[in-house]
């Protein structure tokens, strides 16, 4: 690959001729009695062989009301889902020999056509009168924006940054989705009835009180914060990078560059998609290091062996330590580990080898280890309790403190953004059952 392809799109959209011959192979199976095994695969609840047979029909406008009567950034979902382990998996197809349906491909040719054209937007109930504040633009707070504004509550959404999408904008890797189609869903949100105020941080405890006294509810959908603080000697060189900020200049136009050698330290989505980056970028040495094994690897498996085959090599069982530079960065000093006991998390524990410190020479390292909990806005709200930095939320999205509710990685810890869609539907049920109802 060359620099060239670094906006180049995994998977371009179906032509109408591909979509309908590709959406006439399903069995539409599942029924009333027993939903699709897709259906139920899909965390937003999409009625997959519903749409698909509306494709197949020759009516992309009527799969597009389906699949956005249940997820309000369908086509959002349909770039960056891991069709692979939901929907698609779950396929029927491949016991026949046959390939499974490319149902995130369908889903977004039929949320296109209907975004492009200015979909009919889905019945909204009678207005409430109630008021519910929103705090965060990205998928959850998109999400729940829609749903509780469809239930007829009046909603504001407040955000600090100056357009919305949260992580789908800003640190999904643009190979997956650069930008669209964020704009037209947040538009079909606003054509909802809900208002959006961009760069408008919620940085005090007076801020959140001002909310309390003008909302009657207020949802939690900030997600989380910055890069975990993961310290390493060396730190400091030119050439070290968070993943988050790494990804954020190739998504805004500015992508730093990286020279021949990258390194890229984790083992989750993300370091998978900063890895597959920077050979986009033009890297022509691009290696991931994980302290443990490839079967302990959170990232999904599919996208490993994709990175693979682009080229990507990896490092398992292996420590960095410390970097090394004068100014800039030259290479990453490590250990190599072995596996103990199982540690908390029922994985097993990598132990450091005494004696086997060896060098990777590098030109850029990216640190993708996680993201931190957002607990200093969290602490400002009154009896808020959070388990592991996280929001405490029970069955219908609601908090420890009165009136607050919250949904997607504030309260999962990162998940994906059909997850977050699924969340925000459950707190804008919790909100509305909280307010009345509608009655």
């Amino acid at each position: 690959m060359t620099p060239a392809d670094v906006y180049a799109e995994l998977l371009p959209p179906l032509t109408a001729d591909e979509a309908m011959l590709e959406a006439d192979a399903c069995l539409e199976c599942g029924g009333p009695y027993a939903p699709a095994p897709c259906t139920e695969a899909c965390p937003a609840g999409v009625d997959v062989p519903g749409f698909v047979g509306a494709i197949a029909r020759g009516d992309p406008a009527g799969a597009a009301e389906l699949i956005f009567a249940e997820n309000l950034l369908g086509g959002t979902c349909a770039r960056v889902c891991p069709v692979e382990t939901l929907c698609v998996g779950a396929c029927v197809l491949p016991h026949e020999a046959c390939a499974p349906i490319a149902i995130g491909r369908l889903q977004r040719y039929a949320a296109e056509h209907a975004l492009a054209d200015g979909m009919r937007l889905p019945p909204r109930r009678r207005r409430t009168g109630k008021r519910a504040a929103v705090l965060g633009a990205g998928p959850a707070g998109l999400a729940c924006a829609g749903e509780l504004a469809l239930l007829g509550h009046d909603v504001t959404v407040f955000d600090a940054r100056d357009e919305p999408g949260g992580l789908a904008r800003f640190a999904i890797a643009p190979y997956r989705q650069l930008r669209e189609p964020l704009p037209h869903e947040t538009e079909l949100i606003a054509r909802l009835g809900v208002r959006f105020e961009f760069n408008v941080a919620i940085d005090s405890r007076r801020a959140v009180q001002a909310l309390e006294s003008e909302y009657d509810a207020c949802v939690l959908a900030v997600g989380l914060g910055a890069d975990l603080d993961v310290g390493y000697p060396g730190d400091e060189l030119d050439g070290v990078w968070d993943s988050l900020p790494f990804i954020e200049r190739i998504k805004t136009g500015d992508p730093s560059p990286v020279g021949e050698r990258v390194a890229v330290i984790g083992g989750g989505n993300t370091a998978i998609d900063v890895v597959r980056e920077a050979v986009r970028l033009g890297a022509q040495d691009v290696t991931l290091v994980y302290r443990r094994t490839e079967a302990e690897m959170p990232a999904y498996a599919h996208e490993v062996v994709e990175a693979r085959e682009e080229g990507v090599k990896f490092l398992w069982l292996t420590l960095p330590v410390r970097f090394l530079g004068d100014t800039h960065l030259s290479g990453v000093e490590c250990l190599r580990m072995e596996l103990g006991g199982e540690d908390e998390s029922g994985r097993r524990r990598p132990v450091e080898i005494p004696g086997s410190e060896f060098v990777l020479p590098v030109d850029t390292v990216v640190k993708a280890i996680g993201q931190q909990p957002r607990t200093e806005l969290l602490g400002w709200i009154d009896g808020l309790e959070l388990d592991k930095g996280l929001i405490a939320v029970d069955e219908r999205g609601a908090t420890t403190s009165p009136r607050w509710f919250a949904a997607g990685d504030a309260t999962n810890g990162g998940a994906t953004v059909v997850e977050a869609v699924r969340e925000a539907k459950r707190a804008a049920r919790g909100v509305d059952d909280f307010l009345g109802g509608g009655r």
